[in-house]
């Protein structure tokens, strides 16, 4: 049914505008009775908990940063069987992000390209939505994703995180430092060992007992992300997020015009796969078997998760699939683990 529904009547909205009326759909989901019912359709079974970071996940499941920028669908979201959400990126300083239209849909390769800029509300409108959801107690764990401000120049970037820290933390299940995004001028240069070993260490200090991890590139080369994923591990981080969008376009079966036409911004979707699982053994090979590792990129179905977890991720994330799987995605990916293997 949702696959026509895409093909029929969703594909012929701009993406941005489908993936915010998706959003008010999400959140009338998780207010009762609607979460009631919908909880009862897509909650993961008991058997599927997974213990990471001091928590217990219902799912090794989860929503990647991006989806819920503003931590408006927290409930919603676990209601349809997430095991964790992960909110953001959120910035100390509030901010429109880059000029529209920057959110593109290459179908032919079940793909994304986003230029969105970190476009949120603010760690202070966050902190208000956050102190909502603990008072209810959300069936989910709740990650919180930080990136710089726009207007800080990257000279400042320290201060800036560590402000979005400072409020943040205390709110957040775990948190995740977001230096990796292609679409803030000057972000990816934060990942390199000299710069980034300072900021996650001040980070740090300031985020206290709440988990710490980083999001890195997939553009990254091999051994500079075997080098973060060590730093990690010395600084005593408590995981890392393999990994953010991709700039590269190699692979794509979408016209090339039209990829030129959608123009720069990070691609995320099914072309990630293979690179995802190239840096998901990287990452794990440099560190303790009992680090956490949050893999990311090219994952669709319960066996796409399957694979992840048998190499090595503590959890995965998704968050393009959700446009091209529609709502019960979770549930199928959730229901598919079940299923003995093959």
């Amino acid at each position: 049914m949702y696959p026509l529904l895409f093909r029929a009547v969703l594909s012929r909205f701009d993406p941005e505008f489908a993936h915010h009326a998706g959003m008010v759909v999400i959140r009338v989901l998780g207010v009762p009775p609607f979460s009631w019912v919908t909880r009862a359709i897509a909650a993961p079974s008991a058997d599927q908990q997974v213990s990471a970071l001091g928590l217990t996940f219902d799912s090794p499941f989860g929503v990647a940063a991006g989806f819920d920028k503003n931590a408006v669908g927290v409930r919603g979201l676990a209601a349809l069987g997430f095991g964790h959400v992960e909110v953001g990126t959120l910035t100390a300083i509030a901010q429109d992000g880059n000029p529209k239209p920057r959110l593109f849909r290459l179908v032919a390769d079940r793909a994304v390209i986003n230029r969105m800029g970190f476009n949120n509300e603010g760690a202070d409108a966050a902190v208000r939505r956050l102190e909502k959801l603990r008072r209810r107690r959300p069936k989910t764990v709740i990650g919180v994703n930080i990136g710089k401000s726009r207007v800080v120049e990257v000279e400042r970037a320290t201060a800036d995180y560590v402000a979005s820290a400072t409020k943040l933390a205390p709110l957040a299940d775990y948190l995740a430092v977001n230096v990796s995004s292609p679409n803030t001028p000057g972000l990816r240069g934060l990942q390199a060992v000299e710069t980034l070993a300072p900021l996650l260490r001040a980070v740090q200090a300031a985020a206290g007992s709440t988990p710490l991890l980083v999001k890195i590139a997939p553009d990254l080369p091999d051994e500079e992300i075997d080098a973060i994923a060590r730093l990690a591990v010395a600084e005593g981080l408590d995981g890392i997020i393999a990994h953010n969008t991709t700039i590269s376009r190699d692979g794509l079966t979408t016209d090339a015009a039209a990829v030129e036409a959608a123009g720069a911004g990070g691609l995320s979707g099914a072309p990630l796969r293979e690179r995802s699982m190239e840096v998901l053994r990287i990452v794990r090979a440099a560190v303790p078997n009992e680090f956490c590792v949050i893999s990311v990129g090219g994952v669709e179905t319960a066996d796409d998760v399957r694979e992840r977890l048998d190499s090595g991720a503590t959890l995965v994330q998704g968050y393009t699939g959700f446009l091209y799987r529609g709502p019960l995605w979770a549930r199928k990916i959730n229901r598919g683990l079940r299923r003995p293997r093959p």
